[in-house]
């Protein structure tokens, strides 16, 4: 496994840990608790996707696959929590990063 891959896994992880306790707020469970590990979470997914790009340019695979999931995902603060627009782009950045994670993956 090279080091793409295994940034690619992580970074998948994360972001389905954050999509489910971004669910888990959407849904109103645990308002107060949630707010900054959701906040950590989607640190880290940004910055594993721009990690996980660069490695795959790196390594000669097609990184710039990942740029419309990273795209989307800095484009999230213009949305507001708790409305459709924002779990509306949650999911497209999820299906943009699965979509890149797979031309990517080599």
């Amino acid at each position: 496994m090279r080091a793409h891959h295994l940034a690619l896994l992580l970074t998948g992880a994360l972001l389905l840990a954050l999509l489910g306790l971004g669910l888990r707020l959407q849904l109103g469970w645990g308002r107060g608790r949630a707010r900054w590990p959701h906040h950590a979470l989607f640190f880290a997914v940004c910055l594993g996707t721009a990690l996980s790009m660069l490695l795959a340019v790196r390594a000669g695979q097609a990184g710039w696959a990942l740029l419309p999931a990273l795209a989307l995902l800095l484009s999230m603060p213009a949305t507001r929590p708790g409305q459709g627009n924002h779990w509306r782009r949650a999911l497209l950045c999820a299906a943009a990063f699965a979509l890149g994670a797979g031309v990517t993956w080599g």
